[in-house]
């Protein structure tokens, strides 16, 4: 496998540039997922490191070797695509084995691969398979087969799950995880889901609007998030945003005050994820409800909080029976504020 360096890479399109500039260093054998929204510009950033898009400035270096203008065959990558790119009318053998017999390898030495690849992702019974014979799920492990065995320096993924139903996207993420450390695989993944980039990644790029906001271990971006964007992208339910004020040391906030751990002065914009309330009877905060969802181990309340002008909402675990207009008293442990600038929504700490 191989190291990705990207040096402030930019793609303009004309007079339009898409992607501003990202630098990152992908050590070998890392899992890197790129996740953001729809047009942020994360899967053209996979496609410049693959060489399907070009880069207008800056550099793409894999093994420390500068590749901007090599053709992506040259690059030694592999691709698994979202909509799979499978050959209909070959069977699953002659699916994964194309690449290594457009190559001009052994009929022999073609078989002891895809026998290996097949034998990893459990698809030696579907070998001689079409395509349309087999579930999505088997179909996306005969995508991932076909790059296994050309044995690349980099492996690639663009979206690959997004076909899949929910229970088997569970499934496919452990799978592609657990392959990708039995190979020491050097990977990139691209994804809007941010379920996916929580649980997959070793880090994660979050990307908004053609830049990175935030590259670090999912943790990191989800215990300090650098940006207002970030600390909302990540988590489920979304992060909890209010104005605040801060004057002597004292929070104002959803219509109450509490001390707080910043030193900001001023108008703020303060965050708090709903799993970080705490019912209590005598806390300074209030929810309204609106509408409660019990999911089992947990229930959202969605309301309105303080004097009812912010939307607001809150976890709490195990079953929680409210009903509409219900108020909720609760507190927040202050090492669980995040504080933004209300202006450039950057970190305040």
């Amino acid at each position: 496998m191989a190291t990705v360096e990207l040096d402030n890479i930019k793609k303009r399109f004309g007079g339009t540039q898409v992607i501003h500039g990202v630098s990152t260093a992908i050590e070998d054998g890392e899992f890197i997922v790129i996740v953001g929204p729809s047009g942020c510009g994360k899967s053209t950033l996979l496609r410049m490191v693959a060489g399907l898009e070009s880069v207008s400035e800056g550099e793409v270096r894999i093994d420390g070797e500068r590749v901007n203008e090599r053709e992506p065959m040259a690059r030694d990558i592999a691709m698994v695509f979202q909509n799979y790119a499978l050959y209909p009318h070959m069977s699953v053998r002659q699916n994964m084995g194309y690449g290594l017999k457009i190559a001009g390898l052994p009929k022999s030495e073609i078989a002891a691969k895809v026998d290996e690849a097949a034998a990893l992702l459990q698809l030696e019974p579907y070998l001689d398979r079409r395509p349309r014979e087999l579930s999505g799920g088997q179909r996306q492990r005969v995508a991932m087969g076909r790059a296994i065995v050309r044995e690349p320096k980099v492996f690639l993924f663009d979206e690959p799950l997004s076909n899949l139903d929910a229970k088997l996207r569970v499934q496919m993420r452990l799978e592609i995880r657990d392959l990708q450390n039995r190979l020491g695989i050097t990977a990139l993944y691209v994804t809007h889901d941010q379920v996916e980039a929580m649980t997959m990644a070793d880090r994660m790029i979050v990307m908004n609007a053609g830049r990175a906001e935030q590259i670090g271990t999912p943790l990191e971006v989800y215990e300090r998030p650098q940006t207002l964007f970030a600390a909302q992208f990540i988590g489920s339910p979304s992060m909890n945003v209010l104005d605040a004020t801060m004057q002597d040391g004292v929070l104002h906030l959803g219509g109450a005050t509490m001390p707080a751990p910043t030193t900001a002065t001023g108008k703020v914009t303060v965050g708090l994820r709903p799993e970080h309330a705490i019912a209590d009877p005598e806390g300074p905060l209030s929810l309204t409800v609106q509408m409660g969802e019990p999911l089992g181990a947990n229930t959202l309340l969605h309301g309105r909080i303080g004097d009812g002008s912010e939307a607001f909402t809150i976890s709490l675990p195990g079953v929680h029976h409210a009903t509409a207009g219900e108020r909720i008293a609760f507190r927040v442990l202050p090492e669980n504020l995040h504080f933004f600038d209300p202006e450039t929504g950057a970190r305040i700490d």
